[in-house]
């Protein structure tokens, strides 16, 4: 197997940049700031710089100051960093401000069949009767997993494995092994039926993530271990050349896309060496795709389930995202870490 090969010094100048960037955005409470933010928790994590941490504490701690909004799945993403905080100052108020957000998680976010979370957005205009996105498995169900996993707490560990099992059940394709974008338990379909990338990211970052703090004594960690695998060996076989992956994952047409890229490619770092040659690849086209000031280019906005194959073609990707900050950074900061998930 060939070595992972990337220039270290690089990486932490594109981290640094990739940070600087993402804190002159503006953010409220919600999705963007959520993976943007988990970002630069791993950003820390993996450079130890303390002022990442610094001034996410003051963007949070000025969020609580002026009241928040109220929850919904996305926006309990913010509480990955909130758990980050806790784990740095040991400051009991952000881990009690997570604690609030997974109770709402118990006791009044929608679900639908088994106890799964019905999709929901900070927005009344939208909604989404007894729909499963793939993008659950990030916004809470590995939220519920890593506050379970630091308290203690068996009910919420064991709510994020349903999370996982759930999505898993109605969204993986048991033929491709790829992940769908959504479910319409309604419909009984998976509406247009497409292998987004950015949601195949999803699914894939978070499960190579919960392998951490799943015991593996637990029935759950070969579940999730076997979803992974799966779904990892076909998405390395739909990798473009340029080390990324297009929109639509098995639709060369589509273009190519940066934050779904990064996820898949941050997740192929868990396995060890075995992927290491479709790694370094990828860290060649995702340096590619970073501005000189941090800015994460190519990146498709906010996505939803669309009606078909055009919608996901058309959705722009001019405009710098929060979550392809964040993404990028997970991947950047877990080359730096060498994660052996």
């Amino acid at each position: 197997m060939p070595q992972l090969l990337f220039d270290e010094h690089a990486v932490r100048d594109a981290i640094d940049r990739v940070v600087r960037r993402t804190f002159q955005m503006d953010f409220n409470w919600d999705w963007p700031g959520g993976v943007a933010f988990y970002g630069v928790t791993e950003a820390y994590e993996a450079t130890g710089k303390i002022e990442y941490t610094q001034q996410l504490q003051a963007w949070v701690d000025e969020q609580i100051e002026d009241g928040l909004p109220r929850l919904t799945i996305n926006a309990v993403s913010i509480g990955h960093s909130l758990l980050t905080l806790y784990k740095v100052n040991g400051e009991k108020r952000y881990l009690q401000l997570a604690e609030e957000m997974a109770d709402f998680l118990a006791n009044d976010a929608e679900r639908f069949a088994d106890g799964i979370f019905q999709h929901t957005v900070n927005s009344a205009a939208y909604n989404f009767p007894q729909q499963a996105w793939v993008d659950t498995m990030f916004m809470a169900g590995y939220f519920l997993v890593r506050i379970g996993a630091l308290t203690g707490r068996d009910d919420y560990m064991e709510d994020g494995l349903k999370q996982y099992h759930g999505h898993e059940n109605f969204l993986q394709d048991p033929v491709t092994n790829l992940y769908y974008h959504g479910w319409d338990h309604l419909a009984q379909n998976h509406m247009s039926g497409i292998y987004w990338a950015r949601g195949n990211s999803w699914a894939a970052i978070t499960m190579a993530r919960a392998l951490e703090l799943v015991p593996v004594t637990h029935p759950s960690f070969m579940i999730i271990d076997g979803s992974l695998r799966d779904q990892l060996s076909a998405l390395v076989r739909l990798q473009d050349e340029s080390g990324l992956w297009h929109t639509i994952v098995n639709d060369p047409s589509s273009y190519l896309e940066t934050s779904g890229s990064t996820g898949i490619a941050a997740a192929l770092l868990g396995i060890g060496k075995m992927y290491n040659k479709y790694v370094n690849k990828s860290v060649t086209g995702i340096l590619s795709r970073i501005g000189a000031d941090g800015s994460v280019q190519g990146v498709s906005a906010g996505t939803a389930v669309m009606k078909d194959a055009e919608g996901y073609r058309g959705v722009p990707h001019k405009r710098v995202q929060g979550w392809g900050q964040g993404l990028a950074l997970v991947f950047l900061s877990s080359l730096l870490n060498r994660r052996e998930w």
